[in-house]
């Protein structure tokens, strides 16, 4: 009887038993999506920042069809509104916002490399990519989804604070239901483009700055170049890019939406390949 027993636990407690009686688990791009998923909406920043930048995406927008209006017509206000439509007053709050998606897409991915949790993450992954791809599509989804339920929100107020002047616009005329598209789909890249920027650089700090920089100072910086040089530089630098996808009107100095959508794809994909080449070439 001490024989058969000493046996069995010995059979119990080998490594062939106790690696059979575990579950395996496949690493899968819809398990990995899942895994993000859930990072995302576990940490608090992601709901403050999401808010913020739904906040400055309404309010901004409410605020300046107010404005607008309050000024009796567009000679009465100053130069920022005298044009303006009811399109381009809903999306005034855009500049802001993409600050406020873009830092919290910096966050992550970088944020991960601040704490250590990173090591768990790829540990888990080892094959690394697949956690650039799911973080990416996972934050650029929510925030394409955020930003343009925001926009179609904000859209009938706005228009119907100016209504009767030369701004108003119906949802049905053409270019407003583009453009609105147009802005959630600027600001979700402008969301991949931050978190390819946290996982290139590693820090928060870093990417931030890279961010701001690229976002607000460089198109600044391009009033130095020749004036020969500056509307064939500036319209294809991202924010530039961008503004033409949700713009109503187009002139030569600027882009076609489409192929504003073109340059800014092309630069998230450099940024995401630089992320990627980061990722797999070099250590956590």
């Amino acid at each position: 009887m001490t024989t058969m027993t000493e046996t069995r636990s010995a059979t119990a407690s080998s490594p062939e038993a106790t690696q059979q009686a575990r579950p395996r688990y496949k690493v899968t791009g819809f398990r990995v999506l899942r895994s993000e998923w859930a990072k995302l909406w576990t940490l608090r920043s992601t709901w403050i920042t999401l808010a913020l930048g739904l906040a400055f995406l309404i309010a901004f927008g409410v605020i300046s069809a107010w404005q607008y209006q309050s000024g009796g017509n567009s000679d009465g206000n100053g130069p920022d509104l005298a044009d303006a439509t009811a399109l381009s007053l809903t999306l005034f709050g855009v500049f802001l916002a993409q600050m406020a998606f873009g830092i919290l897409g910096v966050l992550v991915t970088a944020g991960e490399y601040s704490t250590g949790m990173i090591r768990s993450t790829l540990a888990a992954v080892p094959r690394r990519l697949p956690v650039l791809w799911s973080k990416s599509a996972v934050f650029g989804l929510v925030t394409f989804a955020l930003a343009t339920i925001g926009a179609f929100a904000t859209f009938p107020i706005a228009n119907q604070l100016v209504s009767g002047t030369a701004a108003e616009l119906a949802l049905s005329d053409s270019g407003v239901v583009r453009g609105l598209l147009g802005a959630g789909v600027y600001l979700g890249l402008i969301a991949v483009i931050g978190t390819a920027l946290g996982a290139l650089l590693r820090s928060v700090a870093g990417g931030i700055a890279t961010l701001v920089g690229i976002l607000m100072l460089v198109p600044n910086l391009t009033s130095l170049l020749p004036d020969s040089w500056q509307d064939d530089v500036s319209k294809y630098l991202p924010s530039n890019a961008g503004e033409s996808m949700y713009s109503l009107t187009h002139d030569a100095a600027s882009l076609s939406p489409t192929a504003g959508l073109l340059v800014l794809l092309g630069w998230t994909a450099l940024a995401l390949a630089g992320a990627a080449y980061r990722l797999v070439r070099t250590d956590a």
